[in-house]
């Protein structure tokens, strides 16, 4: 069997970032009846082989351009990876809860550095640096960091989108240095650096998987136990895109053998079995996130006013992502070429337990289905195109609109056919007698 060369995916992480820190984000600003915001980091770093000698770093911070031209960040085995966090007892305002629990307890659910904006905070960049120095213990004002740029605002809502919680701002930061002081998270975080390849890599793509959530977590109010009982026996549960997170090597050893002895002794204190090991799931808004900072690597779709008609059909497949970014369920979106658009808009979607509820929110999708068309046209062109419309913002309303609809005509007719079958069985009993 052959095995195919790896193939470093250091330009493309240049190019994307390159690419951030020239395009302006797109920012929401917060209404007045809901000021909350959130912000957070998102870290880079570039790993070199132990084999590979570096020359001490110099006093002068380099560029990107001269980050990217150095013998040791180009070199064959090197590996770019990005930092996630999990919250073992994350608190109710930590921004990661802006999306429900997986219901299954052996799902971890991964996340970044951040938390709420305080009043005194100077700004999105400031709480981003601030959460992650006081979570982790890194401190992103230091040399060998460089903020490369922000991310486009997110609007974080809840009951389907009709509730505005916050609005996130996301910041993209890069170790420019190889070696950086390590990490003092505090005691309820684990930190997981992961290998960009396996996010972005043509020979290594990401292995695809599903979150389930409750539905009734989404719709039916905490403390009603009964009308959660009925939503869920109605609608069922939902399962969300995500993908299954490959730990690097490199991932701080010592933090992990502390975390295991810490649970060892618990298990020996408790008397209990050891607990099964859990699988690193990236999903919802972190996963939105990752794949925003994925579709920077996607070359733009040449113009049609340039090149043969043979040049043309080769763009269709027009970046190395193109054979990676294709998310599940396609099937629901024809003539679509979901590889294209920009994967994050339609990844932190759900699809329903039961299939009368996705037929129906696809009935009820051609708004949606509009959005996903004009985002399209965007990322084709390179995303230069429409910075001014808020595409994840419009697919999230339209989507969440049409799951509204659906979930009206699937639970009145629910109940056309509860009435219907109680009306048949009197009619019977009586019939009968």
């Amino acid at each position: 069997m052959s095995q195919e060369k790896p193939v470093s995916i250091i330009p493309l992480l240049s190019r994307a970032l390159q690419r951030i820190r020239s395009t302006p984000p797109r920012i929401i600003s917060s209404p007045r009846t809901q000021p909350r915001r959130a912000a957070v980091a998102l870290i880079i770093r570039v790993v070199p082989p132990s084999s590979v000698s570096v020359s001490p770093p110099t006093t002068n911070q380099p560029s990107l351009t001269e980050f990217f031209e150095l013998d040791w960040v180009n070199d064959p085995a090197s590996r770019p990876e990005i930092l996630f966090l999990h919250r073992q007892n994350p608190s109710a305002d930590d921004v990661s809860l802006a999306q429900s629990r997986p219901r299954n307890t052996q799902e971890t659910h991964v996340a970044f550095p951040g938390g709420r904006m305080e009043p005194e905070d100077e700004g999105g960049l400031y709480t981003a640096m601030r959460q992650t120095w006081e979570e982790i213990g890194v401190d992103l004002a230091e040399r060998q960091y460089t903020c490369v740029g922000q991310l486009d605002d997110r609007e974080i809502t809840t009951s389907l989108g009709k509730r505005l919680l916050m609005i996130l701002s996301p910041f993209v930061f890069l170790q420019v240095t190889p070696q950086a002081p390590q990490p003092d998270p505090i005691p309820s975080t684990t930190l997981h650096w992961t290998p960009l390849a396996s996010l972005v890599s043509p020979y290594s793509p990401p292995r695809w998987s599903t979150v389930t959530v409750d539905a009734a977590s989404r719709l039916a109010p905490k403390h009603s136990t009964a009308l959660r009982l009925l939503v869920r026996l109605l609608i069922g549960s939902m399962e969300f895109p995500a993908i299954v997170l490959e730990t690097s090597p490199s991932t701080d050893s010592s933090q992990v053998a502390d975390a295991k002895s810490t649970k060892e002794q618990d298990t020996l204190e408790k008397g209990v079995g050891s607990p099964p090991q859990q699988n690193l799931k990236l999903w919802g808004l972190s996963l939105g996130m990752v794949l925003d900072l994925m579709s920077y690597m996607i070359f733009p779709k040449p113009s049609s006013r340039f090149g043969s008609s043979e040049d043309q059909a080769d763009s269709i497949v027009s970046s190395p992502l193109s054979p990676v970014m294709q998310l599940p369920y396609q099937t629901e979106f024809e003539g679509l070429r979901m590889d294209i658009v920009a994967p994050s808009l339609a990844s932190v979607f759900p699809r329903f337990s039961y299939p009368d509820v996705n037929f129906w929110i696809w009935v009820f999708g051609k708004r949606y289905r509009d959005v996903v068309r004009g985002w399209e046209e965007s990322v084709r062109a390179g995303g230069t195109n429409d910075r001014r419309v808020n595409w994840s913002g419009a697919a999230l309303s339209t989507f969440y609109a049409a799951i509204r609809k659906a979930l009206v005509v699937v639970i009145v007719a629910r109940a056309l056919g509860i009435l219907f079958g109680i009306a048949f069985a009197g009619w019977w009993v009586f019939a009968g007698h």
